[in-house]
This record gives structure tokens, sequence and C-alpha cells, in this order.
């Protein structure tokens, strides 16, 4: 009888331990970095110019339409999941050399609903506080025939965040982050042009676990035009047009780290790509601006594939001194 006992406690045991571990597999794998995809795209190499600072509203809009797995293939259709972020940020641009480039520096704060954390399809709460982008250090170069960008940036994990929760409006984990990418232009006039951002994400642990998740490349630029739109008169540009195909391409460098009991999962890498269209309008009497961009994406292993749109709206106030004549 005791024997029997035994054995249906080992089987019980058994049950509960692949019970975490396929919970762990289908709810945790492939956690998601801190990097937004769209949130850059034609020109992703070139800094605003000196001496200004611009304050602006992002509204970012991702619909999952498919889960798929570590082959490719579909596993879950129609997973109703539509992640939004808000807020507001700012940006500085100073006319203060570093290496002959530019300095600058900027700064948002968002609010989030439906926060993705990785592959689960339970991921619901309502628009929160979550985590802060801050980046300190932005500079950036100009030549005749292309930009050149170097920045870095963290994520702070100031969103509402407990391991296993489904309403978690942050990822509770600091991410380090290092960018670099260029805008090249094909004409002396900077109207066609080419541009690449390389992001690399370094995750810590999460709150009060030993979770980590890996290291993130995150590629994203476009192909585009600028045209200037003359006034009545035709004596001067009153805004300038920008429009353009963009991409984003994401990689997992290494692995997921998701402790379970003496176990650590380290699920296969996750990717995805994206391709989509960018139109930005700057008016310039009134130093405003509006953008959209929209993403369908492809190639996605072991992660969510959908669509992205973005719509930025940005007023930018000029800081240079007015000349005395």
């Amino acid at each position: 009888m005791k024997t029997k006992f035994n054995a249906v406690r080992r089987i019980t045991k058994t049950i509960i331990t692949l019970s975490i571990l396929l919970f762990s597999c289908f709810g945790y794998a492939q956690l998601k970095g801190g990097h937004i995809l769209g949130a850059m795209g034609l020109q992703s190499g070139t800094q605003a110019p000196a001496n200004t600072l611009s304050v602006y509203v992002p509204g970012y809009l991702y619909d999952a339409c498919t889960l798929r797995d570590a082959n490719g293939d579909e596993s879950i259709a129609n997973p109703d999941i539509t992640m939004f972020i808000t807020g507001a940020g700012a940006a500085y641009v100073s006319d203060f050399k570093i290496l002959g480039a530019n300095y600058g520096a900027s700064i948002l704060v968002a609010f989030a609903s439906n926060t993705i954390q990785g592959n689960s399809v339970d991921a619901k709460n309502s628009l929160a506080f979550t985590d802060m982008f801050v980046q300190p250090v932005q500079l950036g170069w100009h030549n005749k025939r292309a930009d050149f960008l170097f920045s870095y940036q963290l994520y702070i994990p100031t969103g509402r965040f407990k391991a296993g929760a489904s309403d978690n409006a942050g990822l509770g984990m600091f991410m380090n982050e290092f960018s670099a990418g260029t805008t090249l232009y094909f004409n002396d006039k900077k109207t066609f042009h080419f541009s690449a951002l390389a992001a690399y994400e370094i995750n810590g642990k999460k709150k009060d676990t030993d979770i980590k998740t890996g290291d993130i490349l995150s590629v994203e630029g476009g192909l585009g035009k600028t045209f200037y739109m003359m006034n009545a008169e035709k004596t001067a540009p009153k805004g300038i047009l920008n429009a353009g195909l963009i991409y984003y391409l994401q990689y997992k460098l290494t692995n997921d780290k998701i402790p379970v009991g003496n176990i650590v999962l380290e699920p296969d890498k996750d990717r995805i790509g994206g391709i989509g269209a960018e139109a930005n309008y700057f008016h310039i009497g009134s130093k405003t601006s509006a953008g959209l961009r929209w993403i369908s994406e492809f190639g996605a292993h072991s992660r969510f594939q959908g669509n992205t749109f973005f719509l930025t709206l940005a007023h930018v106030f000029s800081l240079a001194k007015e000349k005395k004549e």
C-alpha cells in the first residue's frame, strides 16, 4: 500500500513539474525586450538640428495576428492581443561638440495597455504607467553625403511588475542599449536617402527572480524621398514631406534563462522582420510635425507576428539665439 502511495506521489509530482515546465515554455518562452520596433524609420541615422527642443506625443499600436513556433509555423491564429503605448517625450540637441558631434539627450514617460511580456496570450492590462525611456547621450555627425548617429539609452522598470502576473504594465528589469547608424544621401540636395540604425540591448534579471531576457539586436531604417512644399508665391517652402519604404529586423542573440527548480530553461531564440511605409510632414511656419508608420511583419520564429502602427505628433522649439544686426 505504501509502495503504491509513493508511486502515485511520484507521478503527481512529475505531472506538476511538467505542468510548470509547459506553462513556463508557453507563457515566458522568448521574453520581450524594451526596444519598441517601429519607433525609428526614415533617416533613422540622422540627429535633429542643433539648438532645438522637440516635445512629442507618440501613439504605438501593435496588433498580433498569429503566434509562431520555433519553426515559424502558425501556432495560434488570432490571439486577440493589441498592445498600445502612448505618453509624452522630449528630445534636446545642443550645439555643444563631442568628438566633432552635436550632443543630445531625450526622455519618454509612457503608459501602456495589454503589455506583451513574451509569448503569453493572457497579457491583459488597462492603460497604466509603464517603463521609462531615458537617453542621456546622443551624438550626431553631419557630412555632405551622410549623417552618423551614436547613442546610449536605458529603460527603467517604473511600470507595475510581478512575476507570473497577466496584468503587468512593465517588464520588471533594467535594460541598457547602445545604438549606431547612418543615413546616406544619393544627391547633393539630400532629398533621396537610405538609413540603417542598429541597436544592441543588454537586459538584466527580472524583479525578484532569476529570470533573464537574452540580448537583442534590432535594425531599423528606410529608403525615402524628401519633398519641399512651396507657398502660393513659389518663393519659399511652407512644409517638408518625407515619404518612403521602411523596415525593421530583430534577433535574440543570446538565450533567455528561465529557472524552474533545478532546471534552467533556454528556449530557442526568436526573430522577426517587417516592411512597410512612412509619411511625415513638417509645417515650417508652426514648427509642428505629424508622422505615421505602418509595418507588416514576416518571418517570425517563437513570437507573435502582426502589424505595427506608429503615430507621432511633435512641436519643435528653436533655442538658437537671434543674431543682432
